[in-house]
């Protein structure tokens, strides 16, 4: 999805790939970044009992996504730590950005791992059943 922001009297052109994603990779003016949302406490305070609560707003920090490797290859990383129970592309297969490619298990909840990049699959990392830590490398792209 495309959209124009401005910000401070200054317009931005950005580009979001995939909001379920995680993390979210977000194009501004033709600059890559991966966002993770952060889940933080709202503080939220009730003035007189049937008065509106009124709370802090959802705050992103982005971070510059990671380019690609020495060889040219876009390489997706786990999310988050857990066991990989399925995989869905072999090496050679095509790929399009938002397919789920593989689930990793996190305390007994299964979670699709969509890729961020569309291209070949050259290399999976990863078997079904092999713990992988935060940021572990599980797929790579040829292209």
């Amino acid at each position: 999805m495309k959209y124009k922001l401005t910000v401070n009297n200054q317009t931005y052109e950005v580009e979001i790939e995939n909001i379920n994603a995680r993390p979210v990779v977000v194009t501004v003016d033709g600059q890559r970044f991966e966002v993770m949302p952060e889940r933080r406490k709202q503080a939220e305070v009730m003035k007189e009992a049937g008065m509106k609560m009124e709370s802090k707003p959802f705050m992103q920090s982005p971070v510059q996504a990671a380019t690609p490797s020495a060889n040219g290859h876009h390489t997706l990383t786990a999310p988050l730590p857990g066991t990989v129970i399925e995989l869905f592309v072999k090496p050679g297969e095509k790929v399009e950005a938002g397919q789920v490619v593989l689930i990793i298990e996190a305390m007994k909840m299964k979670n699709s791992i969509r890729s961020i990049y569309g291209g070949t699959v050259d290399q999976v990392l990863v078997n079904q059943g092999q713990s992988v830590a935060h940021k572990q490398a599980l797929v790579e792209f040829a292209e």
